[in-house]
């Protein structure tokens, strides 16, 4: 049987289409976020791990979207996430996101996170350990204008830490943060599950 030749048309949207599957594998390992003429970063998508009760962690998704990062949600707590993601369990909040291939722990600002993916450091991501008054997501009107001193800290691999940026006190001054520890945080009846996040970890290779 003798087989009609391709138009060129349809050749050229198989082999476009070829190409599209063949690079999926690295776009999805791609972890620095597009960027415009201008040299804007443009915010990657974000995956974020949470209590679904947690009204501070929903304060900070929506900080998060303000500043223009498109955000997944998982409401099944982020104690196993954050074990999984290799983070250290002192440096834990209420909540764990993934961007860019880095982890994000806490109330880290949106600024902070812009300037990683940006800067691009060989590092595991960013933690604000605790619940610092304050901080985004903790700077609702209940706390009445408060804002407590606090560190965003660089994690490396191995988990060890230094200060990426500090945000002083009244006056410059540190002042401890008398918010409660994320795992007494009301609202978090779920106690961060860790059977909860076993199907939807991301793998090691969506690391950076």
């Amino acid at each position: 049987m003798n087989h009609r030749p391709l138009p060129r048309r349809h050749w050229l949207q198989g082999a476009l289409a070829a190409a599209t599957l063949g690079a999926l594998p690295a776009l999805a390992r791609a972890a620095a976020p597009i960027t415009t003429s201008s040299a804007i970063p443009v915010p990657a998508d974000m995956e974020v791990w949470k209590d679904p009760n947690c009204g501070c962690c929903k304060d900070w998704v929506a900080h998060m979207q303000t500043a223009g990062f498109n955000v997944g949600v998982h409401d099944m707590g982020n104690a196993a996430i954050r074990q999984r993601l290799g983070l250290p369990a002192r440096l834990g909040s209420c909540h764990t996101a993934l961007v860019g291939g880095y982890v994000i722990e806490g109330h880290v600002p949106a600024t902070d996170v812009r300037r990683l993916l940006r800067e691009q450091p060989q590092a595991l991501g960013l933690a604000v350990p605790g619940m610092p008054v304050g901080a985004p997501g903790m700077d609702g009107a209940i706390y009445g204008g408060r804002r407590d001193a606090f560190d965003v800290l660089l994690v490396a691999r191995d988990g060890s830490t230094r200060v990426f940026q500090h945000y002083p006190g009244p006056g410059g001054k540190r002042e401890g943060s008398a918010a409660p520890p994320a795992d007494e945080h009301a609202g978090h009846a779920a106690k961060n599950s860790s059977a909860a996040a076993a199907g939807d970890a991301p793998t090691s290779g969506q690391l950076r």
